[in-house]
């Protein structure tokens, strides 16, 4: 088993999203020592409610999630900006991970976001609303290992992000900051 255990969730639930295909370069790039799973099944995680979030009322979706993210030593997030700011499900995930407040599953774990969107803006905002989200949930943002990119139809067009050699180095770097510091928590 690897040292590090990396969980990818994705803002954007299409099929062929950008932000999804940087997932997938996440995985091709990382480390060989750690292991960068892309979670799938945000989109059947109902909305956080309180009213089901009780022993025995938990929906099974929530359960799934939650038990990825205890499994994993740090979390990468990737996002689309939505109307300038995170999209829902991304939201929702960290929702339903920042529970019970003080212990949820993300609590104390290195978190790095990656942004990405066809404006120049490169999804700043959304960077910014889920880096604060994840802070308030209890993850630790790696303030100095950032990425948005910007443009990504002319960056990209046809072609996957991992054929961008420049795009493919810096989530490399992303990633293996991401797994560093997963790696010294558990040694701390």
């Amino acid at each position: 088993m690897s040292d590090a255990h990396v969980l990818v969730l994705v803002g954007s639930l299409r099929a062929e999203s950008v932000n999804k295909q940087i997932a997938e370069t996440a995985v091709t790039v990382a480390p060989a020592d750690a292991e960068i799973v892309v979670y799938d099944g945000l989109g059947d995680v109902p909305f956080y409610n309180e009213d089901i979030d009780v022993d025995g009322s938990v929906p099974a979706a929530a359960l799934a999630l939650r038990a990825a993210a205890e499994k994993a030593s740090a979390l990468l997030l990737v996002t689309p900006e939505y109307n300038g700011t995170i999209p829902a499900v991304l939201k929702n995930a960290i929702d339903w991970l920042s529970r019970p407040y003080g212990a949820g599953a993300m609590v104390g774990k290195p978190v790095v976001v990656i942004s990405a969107s066809p404006s120049g803006n490169g999804a700043k905002w959304a960077h910014e609303d889920a880096s604060k989200a994840v802070r308030i949930a209890g993850g630790s943002v790696l303030e100095d290992v950032q990425l948005s990119i910007g443009g990504t139809i002319d960056k990209f067009g046809a072609a996957h992000p991992r054929e961008n050699a420049e795009v493919s180095g810096e989530i490399g770097h992303v990633v293996a900051e991401l797994v560093k510091a997963s790696k010294e928590l558990v040694s701390a």
